[in-house]
């Protein structure tokens, strides 16, 4: 018995932020942020627009195209980190937005491999029978915690969310292996350092905008090349596969450079790689599946295709997923 991928569903704001727009906000350039990120523009949500509200959006499109009702979910999974509240779960309040109840609904915060997280959380939850059919997203409003005035992180992340449905399945689709880890050492080179029990919120604290993204850049791009690549290798050898097994390769949108560095580590071409970064900037732990929706939208993936998920992030963590489409 495999695991499915019956359907899957994105949402992304109306409202899009371009390079040319930051121009007018902070000391930057279209050129620059191009040519360091390959990003072009981002989305940004609403004021009234929470991190499951978008989750719940993507969710509902994710079911019509899966023919599904909310009734036929008994699992919801919401990686995040930039939930709606530190509690309840963002996962609960997407519930109840469906109008279900009385199953587990749970967030995973990791960092930008949370979705990958949530993919190897669900595949346990299926394969013991704790759940027929779970409900896995992504979502992030990055846009409540960056920086406004930091060139160096404000032009990275957008906001966006994107949902998969994952059932048992008795045909060849599967997760054929995976790879997981974390070094907390490195913690300190991505951080949102204040609004937790380590630095609670204070007046200094909010002053000084400890409450968004840090980030030393040069330090994260090393160790996510490094962990991305290695992370990609041992799921492929978990696997007894190589990359020219994979058919499509669907990395972590957090920089171009990051993304061209690793697949020549792997040895994946870049014309089976997955690009949204262009459109959708980084959205942490969307990025994954709003890269899968779009994907299949477009008609890059295909039933029976070798797919390598592969991400880093915060913690710092890694996670890579190799599945049967």
């Amino acid at each position: 018995m495999g695991i499915k991928f019956i359907s899957t569903g994105r949402y992304l704001p109306d409202k899009i932020l371009t390079n040319f727009d930051l121009e007018k906000m902070v000391d930057t350039s279209d050129e620059w942020i191009r040519t360091r990120t390959g990003i072009i523009e981002r989305r940004i949500a609403e004021e009234s627009i929470a991190t499951s509200d978008m989750v719940t959006f993507a969710a509902k499109k994710a079911l019509k195209k899966g023919g599904l009702s909310p009734e036929d979910i008994d699992g919801i999974i919401v990686a995040t980190v930039t939930p709606d509240n530190f509690y309840p779960a963002t996962a609960c309040w997407v519930q109840k937005q469906l109008g279900i109840k009385e199953f587990p609904a749970f967030d995973i915060s990791i960092g930008c491999p949370g979705f990958l997280y949530g993919l190897i959380v669900a595949q346990g939850l299926l394969r013991t029978g704790e759940c027929k059919r779970i409900l896995l997203a992504g979502a992030e409003t990055m846009s409540r915690v960056v920086n406004w005035d930091d060139r160096n992180t404000c032009v990275l992340f957008g906001d966006g969310a994107g949902v998969v449905i994952l059932e048992n399945s008795n045909d060849d689709s599967d997760i054929l292996a995976s790879n997981w880890g974390a070094d907390g050492s490195l913690g300190h080179l991505l951080i949102q350092p204040a609004g937790g029990t380590r630095m609670p919120p204070t007046h200094e604290t909010i002053d000084k905008k400890l409450h968004s993204v840090s980030m030393q850049g040069f330090e994260v791009f090393k160790h996510a090349v490094r962990w991305m690549a290695k992370s990609a290798g041992q799921a492929l050898k978990n696997a007894k596969l190589t990359a020219q097994d994979i058919d499509v390769y669907v990395p972590h949108q957090a920089n171009m450079r990051i993304i061209e560095a690793t697949i020549e580590r792997v040895g994946i071409p870049m014309e089976k790689t997955i690009i949204t970064i262009d459109k959708y900037a980084n959205v942490p732990d969307a990025t994954i599946p709003l890269s899968l929706d779009w994907a299949l939208e477009q008609g890059k993936i295909k039933r029976g295709d070798i797919v390598l998920m592969n991400t880093f992030g915060g913690g710092f963590s890694w996670a890579s997923c190799i599945v049967r489409w």
